[in-house]
């Protein structure tokens, strides 16, 4: 039997193994006080220095740096296009002149720019002295589309129409043969009895112009105003 001295040394032996245990666990380098790794940050998405330029690259101009602003969508007078002049005969009928002359611009012709002509005339039919004349306007380098700018002279046509001899609701613009200029002519009547007065219009690429006929028929007006039209659009 064990006494207990030898009982009692023995777990002191035992404590002190278990303490030199837990000593070296602690000490080891797993549990050592480490600085934390630093953080890891991406990478640039690139090298390159910031310019500031988007990333796609600009759209090439269409046209020099030094052309101003819509000279090349309307440039002044390009060859092709055509003018109007004041004729002194159009279509064999005369140009009015003396007191029965228009003297002003009787039809608002819309924005007139630089480069842009404007023609306002009274014509007399053969052997006429008196009454109402054929009053026509036109004008050319038109910036806009030229129909455009012909519905503003039939407006402004009509309304002078109404004013100055000129009676009924006007119908509506029926084409007509355009004849060897081309583009479009339209005429419309302002009915009354037992005639009418028409007024016919046309447009092309760069021109427009209107003309108000007392006392005609369609077809009359029609085939007159593109014989004037020769003689005023060049």
């Amino acid at each position: 039997m064990q006494s207990a001295r030898s009982v009692s040394t023995a777990r002191a032996a035992v404590a002190g193994a278990i303490v030199a245990a837990l000593a070296l666990t602690a000490c080891g380098p797993e549990n050592e006080d480490t600085p934390a790794p630093p953080p890891v940050t991406a990478p640039p998405a690139s090298t390159a220095p910031v310019t500031g330029a988007p990333s796609a690259p600009a759209a090439t101009p269409t046209a020099p740096a030094s052309a101003p602003a819509g000279s090349s969508a309307q440039p002044s007078g390009p060859a092709g296009k055509r003018r109007v002049v004041e004729a002194r005969t159009a279509g064999g009928l005369t140009r009015t002149t003396g007191k029965d002359a228009v003297s002003d611009v009787a039809v608002d012709p819309g924005e007139m720019r630089e480069n842009m002509h404007l023609v306002v005339s009274n014509y007399d039919r053969p052997g006429q002295t008196s009454g109402r004349r054929i009053l026509l306007v036109a004008v050319d380098n038109v910036p806009e589309d030229p129909a455009k700018r012909r519905e503003h002279l039939w407006r402004g046509m009509i309304d002078y129409a109404l004013q100055n001899g000129s009676t009924g609701d006007p119908t509506t613009a029926v084409p007509s043969p355009a004849g060897p200029l081309g583009g479009s002519v339209e005429c419309l009547r302002l009915p009354e009895a037992p005639t009418t007065d028409v007024i016919c219009g046309w447009s092309d690429a760069s021109t427009a112009g209107v003309a108000l006929f007392p006392k005609s028929t369609p077809a009359e007006a029609a085939a007159q105003f593109v014989a004037m039209r020769g003689d005023i659009e060049k």
